[in-house]
């Protein structure tokens, strides 16, 4: 593997320590040992089931090549995944809101667990089955854990801005470091001890059976709305309404399925682009990568959210305008650098300049999901959070089928770009939301002197 690599991913690992490494006592939190016993016990719990889902990721394609299926058929595999998420996420949210996010978040073990025991089986039928299964799962994935965490934060007592501390060291270990630990067993279990490619999803089954265990003996129960005379229309109701009648809901909405698109739209993509002509790439090693720099952006949140300035519909301005920017590396290349039409061989000079362009991309990633996990938690409403959330997953998994499904029916510059522009659109949302939120900001702390003014003075008869 050339030593470009190392040299990138220890590079990005001092940048990351350091940061750590160099926190003072104004960019730490102070809060209390009840809230550190509970927000450890959450990280114990959203780690391991990131585990479950990361062990997985790298080799749902790998493994059905491996049962002969063709591309076709494996990309209709990955629509299936999708659109059932699409189908019954807000089925699920809505029901997690009214029978408990607790149970909801062993419904979501439960699932997954029964999604890999179909990787057994070499039939297409069966393995539909679980990819129908895994859509569901990670609809309760991003959605149930967090209406859990945030109402049992709230009924807890616990300070608003501690939330932000949970949310920035979940994707810290969750989206990162688990990610990187996670590819590396995963290639210890396949390439090192020969044991196949699906060992990973049995690995993956018996860390969520671990995961739900703990869910079972430390977990409260907590509900959105649990009355009896609301079914699950009336929520599906409430819920569009909510959308529907608040700006900043609908702008939140809008700007998370133009994130998410274009960043599941990139998990296809940049294999291609660094290997247009099949060179060969340390495909694990740059995911490792890349999550790395997905750390960096978590580490770089958590300051930013542990201070009260920038506000996080400020600062989010910034980090979608730069991640609009850095996926038009794969434009810029096309338009400066010759492409080259040698099969094979190592990456092309081209390929280094965009693996900088993506490792910005992820960084931004990292900084994205403490920051919307924050702005979710102050804009949705208590009573509909998970059926909320994924109506917002709707517009992206319609988003992520219609890419999959025409992947080979446009350049791969084409597609890059439809990404920036999308993220460029974000940028404006967020503008929006920022513009809304600032005003409604400074119209509080104007009524307040108002207020005491009048209090102050005397009435007059």
């Amino acid at each position: 593997m050339e030593l470009f690599y190392f040299l990138l991913f220890g590079a990005l690992s001092a940048v990351v320590a350091a940061l750590e490494l160099s926190k003072r006592n104004k960019d730490r939190i102070s809060t209390s040992s009840a809230f550190t016993a509970f927000k450890n016990n959450y990280l114990l719990i959203y780690s391991l089931m990131m585990a479950g889902d990361w062990l997985q990721g790298p080799y749902v394609y790998y493994l059905y090549s491996t049962y002969g299926f063709s591309k076709g058929d494996i990309g209709q595999l990955f629509i299936a995944g999708f659109g059932s998420s699409m189908l019954f996420g807000t089925i699920v949210g809505s029901l997690a809101d009214k029978q408990g996010r607790k149970r909801a978040c062993v419904t979501y073990c439960i699932t997954y667990i029964l999604s890999c025991f179909t990787k057994h089986f070499p039939d297409y039928k069966v393995l539909m089955l679980g990819r129908v299964l895994g859509g569901i799962a990670t609809s309760l994935l991003f959605s149930a854990f967090e209406s859990w965490l945030v109402a049992e934060h709230n009924k807890r007592g616990f300070e608003q801005q501690w939330l932000s501390l949970t949310f920035s060291k979940a994707i810290f270990l969750g989206n990162g470091l688990v990610a990187i630990v996670s590819g590396l067993l995963g290639n210890l279990l396949v390439d090192t001890l020969a044991f196949g490619p699906v060992a990973p999803f049995d690995a993956a089954a018996c860390i969520l059976a671990i995961g739900m265990a703990i869910i079972l003996a430390t977990w409260s129960e907590n509900y959105g709305d649990s009355s009896d005379n609301k079914n699950l229309l009336t929520q599906f109701q409430g819920a569009a309404i909510a959308i529907a009648s608040d700006e900043k809901i609908a702008l939140l909405g809008a700007i998370q399925s133009l994130f998410e698109g274009s960043m599941y739209t990139f998990v296809f993509l940049w294999t291609p682009a660094l290997s247009p002509n099949d060179e060969e790439i340390p495909h694990g090693f740059i995911f490792a990568t890349f999550m790395l720099a997905s750390m960096l952006g978590s580490s770089i949140a958590s300051r930013l959210m542990a201070s009260s300035a920038p506000r996080v519909e400020s600062y989010m301005q910034i980090v979608f305008a730069v991640s609009a920017a850095s996926l038009l590396c794969p434009i810029v290349t096309s338009f400066l650098i010759a492409p080259s039409n040698v099969k094979g061989g190592g990456i092309s000079f081209s390929g280094y300049f965009q693996i900088f362009g993506f490792c910005t991309f992820e960084a931004c990633v990292g900084i994205f999901w403490p920051s919307i996990m924050k702005m979710r938690s102050q804009y949705i409403p208590e009573e509909a959070r998970s059926t909320i959330m994924n109506f917002f997953r709707i517009p992206l998994n319609i988003f992520v089928c219609i890419v999959l499904y025409n992947v080979n029916a446009f350049p791969i510059t084409i597609m890059f770009g439809m990404c920036s522009i999308f993220l460029g659109t974000a940028a404006v949302l967020q503008r929006r939301l920022f513009v809304i939120t600032d005003g409604h900001k400074s119209k509080s702390q104007e009524w307040e002197p108002m207020e005491r003014d009048t209090e102050a003075e005397p009435l007059n008869d």
